[in-house]
């Protein structure tokens, strides 16, 4: 195990935001695990565990050690009459992983394209895009106490995965480190097309049942078309989680704007479009400081080029604000802010 002093997490992070870590360890296997739990100063220091920073918006220097998650490998684990089950290492690169599936020619993840950060931070936020979130192709996972320095293996149901959300941004939030992820993935395939930016695209090409790989492009395509590149612009992806409303809120709203982008859900409630709220508040292109909302989608915010932490803080608090104002709606935001 090696410990690195006053690293800098500049290029660790997506949002490309300045802040040092004081303390870093690189966990390349589930032992390096063990060994920060067992190190008499590391162990009893708090920790904050590292993927590929594109969730994070850093403010300040990091004094918790940061546990830097590096463990790689990908398998299919089993292959069931039902089913594929894949695991993969917490450091793989998510979208890395969804194009290793398609090229085994196990599909099921292709809506989840682009996403970025690691597998282990997936589970996380329980990830989703496109109308299919990580919780449908989640078998399990495997995890390191932070206390015990023990390995245990949780199922789905133990992980209570809600709407970006999941124990471990709860009860398990900084006390234990996720080494391997197992998604399931159902046989035989079937697409979920039913985004309106992917029924353009089957109208557009004239496909009416696209194959995985197709979809898989089209989502690429759509990406791309809104979102931007980190290594060229940084930025944390999607900003703010889209609101969930009653049914009753969703009228009212749709009564003052009835252009609103809504999507019903199955329990009833609404899902409101964030990126159009804020957009509607008049937020695309403009900024605080170096920190600016994205022109081509109000959802996004970077980095204009040396952006520090707070203008991010203080461009993210002005649009809750206006959005509140006009809507009586407060948006939650995604990332982690430190």
């Amino acid at each position: 195990m090696h410990i690195e002093r006053n690293v800098s997490l500049r290029d660790y992070n997506s949002f490309g935001l300045p802040a040092v870590a004081r303390t870093l360890v690189r966990i390349h296997e589930e032992a390096d695990v063990r060994r920060v739990v067992d190190h008499p100063e590391l162990g009893i220091a708090p920790k904050f565990v590292l993927g590929g920073g594109s969730n994070i918006v850093l403010t300040r220097d990091v004094q918790p050690v940061v546990l830097k998650v590096e463990i790689l490998g990908k398998r299919i684990a089993e292959e069931r009459e039902d089913c594929w089950i894949v695991e993969a290492g917490a450091g793989e690169s998510w979208h890395g992983l969804v194009e290793w599936t398609l090229d085994h020619g196990i599909p099921g993840l292709e809506n989840l394209a682009l996403i970025p950060g690691t597998v282990g931070a997936s589970p996380v936020q329980n990830i989703g895009a496109y109308g299919v979130e990580l919780k449908d192709r989640f078998d399990s996972l495997d995890l390191v106490d932070f206390t015990t320095g023990r390995r245990a293996t949780l199922p789905r149901a133990a992980c209570r995965f809600g709407y970006r959300d999941s124990i471990f941004k709860h009860e398990l939030a900084g006390k234990s480190l996720i080494t391997r992820v197992r998604f399931r993935l159902p046989r035989p395939w079937q697409s979920e097309l039913g985004y309106l930016d992917l029924e353009r695209k089957m109208h557009e090409a004239g496909i009416s049942a696209p194959s995985p790989r197709q979809v898989f492009d089209w989502v690429c395509q759509i990406r791309r078309a809104k979102l931007p590149d980190p290594a060229v612009i940084g930025n944390a992806g999607s900003f703010f989680k889209n609101p969930v409303v009653t049914e009753e809120q969703c009228r009212d709203i749709i009564g003052r704007d009835p252009e609103i982008v809504h999507y019903p859900m199955p329990d009833g409630s609404v899902k409101l479009a964030a990126g159009w709220l804020i957009d509607a508040c008049g937020w695309k292109g403009k900024s605080v400081g170096q920190a600016g909302v994205y022109e081509k989608q109000a959802l996004v915010l970077v980095n204009r080029g040396g952006a520090i932490g707070a203008e991010v803080l203080t461009l993210a608090r002005a649009i809750q604000e206006s959005v509140y104002g006009r809507f009586g709606i407060r948006l939650e935001p995604e990332p982690v802010v430190l």
